[in-house]
């Protein structure tokens, strides 16, 4: 039985657009709620992909019997990047709005269509957020098993979560080529998996996962392509070279993270806090990057490390040259220690505000101006744009 449909915070920009994300997000569920009278054609279909990738003008002879104006939703189309160049003939003939769908940029890059040189925006389709959750949203649950929709929506989420990781390796990697390597890469994703919520090191990566360092750089960027994983940089104003950070490893789905090391169990206390961590990471770039769908709290998201000591705050939100610094604790009660970050980047030119997200129930302001805030009140802030 299908789940609830919920409405989603990302709004259909007017002109056409590339709509990516993760598989499974709810990319053609969200296109048929936002465009339900629009002509659709699913490339997951085998017998259309057959068709148009034997005659790519086939496409083109049945756009054309379209009207002006009118909206065109092409679903998987990192299949087919051919049919861009019709795409684009008829968003300059015709002015034809298209809906562009699909799981992964790789291909789309990898034959320089550019994403259509700026003739389409892009936006991307996250798992679902609190605020689309509403009175369904369970923390426990999210860090359990994540809020991807396909998921979220089954009731066996375990299940489907290991068919998941299959279906990615299968229809995603193997069938789309592009690895080489499969068994390489299927040994890659578990061990790039404990890398969740720590600095990068590509070495270490390659050591563990038994294959080249250049193969585990290219590795990542398919997670990047595919929207599995995403990179956090350090902060660097004014460091020398050599003083500079790797970046941070950071999984988009807490419950595709756990699938890949093969998890399914609640939670242990060692593990709430990278995957707390990593979601807030997730939610802070939802609110503060255009592309990634529900508007634009934050012109840039990094985290802080000074070249001294081993001080580090988990997140620096940077707004018109100011900075909010936020730690995130996956604990009820909070100690001294759990201040140190943020008592250290008090004096970082233009710090407006230094948080403290935990799991207490209570908020409250120490002596020296730090927030602690509950996750539910900082989720409140987040939304609100009060962050």
């Amino acid at each position: 039985m299908a789940g609830p449909l919920y409405d989603r915070l990302l709004r259909p920009p007017v002109r056409s657009f590339f709509l990516l994300g993760l598989r499974g997000s709810g990319k053609s569920t969200w296109a048929r709620q936002n465009f339900p009278g629009a002509r659709r054609f699913d490339l997951l279909n085998e017998g259309l992909y057959q068709d148009y990738l034997r005659d790519p003008s086939l496409f083109g002879r049945e756009l054309s019997l379209s009207a002006p104006g009118a909206t065109i939703v092409v679903d998987e189309v990192q299949r087919l990047p051919a049919l861009l160049n019709e795409v684009h003939r008829f968003i300059e003939e015709r002015q034809i709005r298209f809906v562009l769908l699909g799981s992964s940029a790789r291909k789309l890059k990898q034959v320089g269509t550019n994403l259509l040189a700026g003739r389409a925006l892009q936006r991307l389709l996250l798992p679902l957020l609190p605020s689309e959750l509403g009175a369904d949203f369970d923390l426990a649950r999210v860090l359990r098993a994540g809020s991807l929709a396909i998921i979220w929506q089954s009731p066996e989420p375990a299940e489907s979560l290991r068919a998941y990781v299959q279906l990615f390796l299968k229809e995603e990697i193997q069938a789309e080529a592009l690895v080489r390597n499969l068994p390489g890469f299927a040994r890659f994703l578990p061990t790039a998996a404990l890398f969740h919520g720590q600095v990068l090191n590509t070495a270490g990566l390659a050591r563990d996962a038994g294959v080249a360092r250049t193969t585990v750089t290219g590795y990542l960027e398919i997670l990047a392509d595919t929207y599995l994983a995403w990179l956090l940089p350090a902060y660097e104003a004014r460091l020398r070279v050599k003083e500079r950070r790797h970046p941070k490893l950071y999984w988009t789905d807490s419950g595709v993270l756990r699938a890949v090391r093969q998890e399914y169990h609640p939670p242990t206390a060692l593990e709430r806090g990278p995957l707390l961590e990593g979601w807030i990471g997730m939610l802070l770039r939802a609110y503060g990057d255009p592309v990634w769908g529900v508007g634009r709290r934050f012109d840039a998201l990094s985290y802080w490390a000074p070249s001294a000591g081993g001080t580090e705050v988990d997140f620096l939100a940077e707004r018109d040259k100011e900075f909010v610094a936020i730690e995130v604790k996956a604990k009820t009660h909070l100690a001294p220690r759990d201040f140190v970050g943020l008592k250290a980047i008090a004096d970082l030119p233009g710090i407006r505000r230094r948080v403290v997200v935990f799991l207490g129930e209570r908020p409250f302001r120490t002596s020296d101006g730090i927030d602690a805030l509950p996750v539910t009140e900082f989720l409140a802030d987040l939304h609100n744009g009060r962050v």
